[in-house]
């Protein structure tokens, strides 16, 4: 493990920035920034369009390392070039920011109140590749809808499990396990979830170190316990759907909690801005969100 860019993530201020919307999400992400389906003609199309965007962003003056810690990369985004050099090269070289690989391959059916991943067929292999890339840990995502204690702990058992796969390789995972906002019973279904999440914590070995994605809790600090765990490197927030100001209130609330937004952070973006107002534009989202972070 790269000791320099784990006391980075670990010690400095700032936030980790989520740039790995994949096959599912692409489309509408592109719509958001102002490119509709008729752009492009077929998939290879739309991620050529989708990296042209997030190297806009990455190479933007406003995207630096003083307020910016890390980014979450597709594994397209991994393997293509800004500026002749790989993606996560690129951010280290460049800009002093660690990069995350996105290796989860979508979601089942929803089932016991929730939504687990997929099987992560040839894992072992994609975290050897990340590695060569310069990747220093991973993110995964499941979702919870509602509080049902079989589906939560079928979640939170799932994300260990890969954790401990992906630790065994030598990067860090960020456990992902999403409540969704809309959710009738959120705080019940946060009480389960950090329930669980402690007794699988309590399981791990000294030297493993996770990270933790989570949903803008209901209760503020209600997750501040984790961010004291010594088993935790970090706590991030995922913007879950709120719009990035209501995003930045909750998470200004929930001390040592740092933003990993997606959406919230590329609001207001647009394919036909010049950089000038594009590098504004997305200058005043990094500093909100960075604001937010700090604590």
């Amino acid at each position: 493990m790269d000791l320099q860019k784990f006391n980075r993530i670990k010690n400095d201020n700032g936030f980790i920035a989520a740039l790995d919307q994949s096959g599912g999400s692409t489309p509408k992400a592109l719509r958001l920034y102002g490119i509709d389906e008729q752009s492009y003609k077929n998939d290879e199309e739309m991620f050529d369009l989708i990296h042209q965007m997030r190297s806009r962003i990455i190479k933007s003056k406003a995207f630096r390392s003083d307020r910016i810690l890390g980014a979450i990369l597709f594994e397209m985004t991994m393997q293509r070039k800004i500026d002749e050099k790989f993606t996560a090269d690129y951010l280290w070289s460049e800009k002093n920011i660690v990069s995350f690989l996105k290796v989860d391959k979508g979601l089942e059916e929803e089932k016991d109140g929730v939504k687990v991943m997929k099987d992560i067929l040839n894992l072992e292999q994609t975290l050897q590749k990340a590695l060569s890339f310069g990747i220093f840990g991973t993110k995964m995502r499941s979702v919870i809808l509602k509080a049902n204690e079989e589906g939560i702990k079928k979640v939170v058992k799932q994300q260990f499990e890969f954790a401990k796969r992906i630790l065994k390789q030598g990067l860090v995972p960020i456990v992902e396990p999403e409540v969704d906002i809309n959710c009738v019973d959120k705080e019940k279904c946060e009480e389960i979830l950090k329930r669980e999440i402690l007794l699988e914590l309590n399981k791990l070995k000294e030297n493993e170190k996770i990270m933790l994605k989570l949903t803008l809790p209901t209760v503020t600090n209600f997750y501040k316990e984790f961010t004291q765990n010594d088993k935790v490197l970090r706590v991030v927030a995922l913007s879950g759907g709120y719009s990035r100001e209501k995003a930045n209130e909750l998470l200004s609330k929930n001390t040592k909690m740092i933003a990993s937004f997606s959406r919230a952070l590329t609001e207001g973006l647009n394919v036909n801005q010049s950089d000038e107002e594009f590098d504004k534009m997305l200058d005043s989202s990094i500093e909100s969100i960075y604001e937010a972070s700090k604590k």
